[in-house]
């Protein structure tokens, strides 16, 4: 992206908000050229087409795909489906074509959340193509995620959740909100099985009474007090998702909106003036990241489409998210300042020390995410 563009983008950013932003859902429409969602879009999924499957940044290929790279895929297929680019399916496709063949081990096994969530990808294949062989193997890895317990990653808390009707593969970390909910919604959406999704959002309540603090915001894990970002997006991103296909007479529906607005008018508070978040969402003084900025816009984004948020409170801010998210792609159509994975831990300074990275898959996904849902 040239300079002049970025300039530009950030002298918009710096307008008074009657001249910068426009009112309600039309802040979501009209971006100046070079930040469109279907220009950042087609950019970010053709570097993703172009990327070979990752390892969290090792130097090796993976043993089985991961789960940054799920999401970017997922993301792709669907920015390829709203925008009705078959080009951009059919080379997603031809990516996973190797799966069903010799490379068939890259298929993870579905006994952990971060593997699980590979079923969404199979699952958006099959609602674009209708190819049963997608729909046996999405169908397949998110009937394991409730099946009963099994396998090398079974720990006596497993047989504890299973007997209460939650998942075994059930952690309490507010990763699992995303991997769980993706998976499970995408199956519903793909059999008409309300079953997968009314399940996720009882899974969700439990993860709400865990984890949700009165701010609005959520702990990494019971043990982990922090707001860490992408933690928070990754909470924001799957109620999104769960919103837009669970049930109107869902019992849980009304809880988890309410949840997630009061998530939303927290975020709110936390957003700085340019439009990005922190990597610890309450420290001003953490660093300014990616991924989780991306997040809580696709969550704001799908809010305002949705009508569950106020266009003319949310519309602006995400619009700004967006505006600002994308001044940090370089020529590549890579992101910097996306946190590194990150493990659960009880230490502030572990969260504020974490490495920042250009390129990872899960600074990428969000960017697919949010140009997805501002087209929608």
């Amino acid at each position: 992206m040239k300079m002049s563009l970025l300039k530009g983008l950030a002298a918009l950013l710096l307008l008074p908000a009657s001249l910068s932003a426009q009112s309600g859902k039309n802040a979501l429409r009209n971006f100046p050229a070079g930040a469109t969602p279907e220009e950042i879009g087609r950019k970010v999924a053709a570097r993703f087409i172009a990327t070979p499957h990752t390892n969290f940044g090792r130097p090796f290929p993976p043993r089985v795909i991961t789960y940054p790279e799920t999401c970017t895929w997922y993301g792709a297929l669907t920015f390829a489906q709203v925008t009705g680019n078959t080009p951009l399916r059919q080379q997603l496709a031809n990516r996973f074509e190797p799966l069903f063949g010799a490379r068939d081990t890259l298929i993870p096994i579905p006994d952990h959340v971060d593997y699980t969530v590979f079923g969404s990808v199979p699952l958006e294949l099959y609602l674009q193509t209708k190819e049963d062989r997608y729909l046996r193997l999405g169908k397949h890895i998110a009937d394991k995620q409730w099946g009963p317990p099994e396998g090398k990653r079974v720990v006596p808390a497993s047989h504890r959740f299973y007997s209460q009707g939650y998942t075994w593969q059930t952690r309490l970390w507010i990763d699992d909100m995303f991997m769980i909910t993706a998976v499970q919604s995408q199956a519903t959406r793909a059999t008409g099985d309300r079953s997968y999704i009314d399940r996720a959002a009882n899974e969700m309540i439990l993860y709400l009474d865990s984890l949700q603090q009165p701010n609005g915001l959520f702990y990494h894990a019971p043990s982990a007090p922090f707001f860490w970002g992408r933690g928070n997006g990754w909470m924001a991103a799957g109620m999104a998702e769960l919103l837009r296909s669970v049930p109107k007479d869902n019992p849980n529906r009304p809880r988890i909106l309410q949840a997630y607005r009061h998530m939303m008018a927290s975020l709110l508070k936390y957003q700085s003036v340019d439009g990005m978040w922190h990597q610890l969402v309450d420290d001003p003084n953490s660093w300014k990241e990616t991924s989780c900025t991306g997040m809580f816009a696709f969550a704001m984004i799908t809010g305002v489409k949705n009508g569950w948020l106020d266009a003319k409170t949310y519309g602006p801010a995400a619009r700004k998210a967006w505006l600002s998210l994308i001044t940090y792609l370089d020529e590549n159509a890579d992101i910097r300042n996306v946190c590194e994975g990150t493990n659960m831990k009880n230490d502030h300074q572990y969260y504020l020390d974490r490495k920042r990275l250009t390129g990872d898959l899960h600074g990428q996904a969000p960017l697919l995410w949010c140009a997805t849902a501002l087209l929608r």
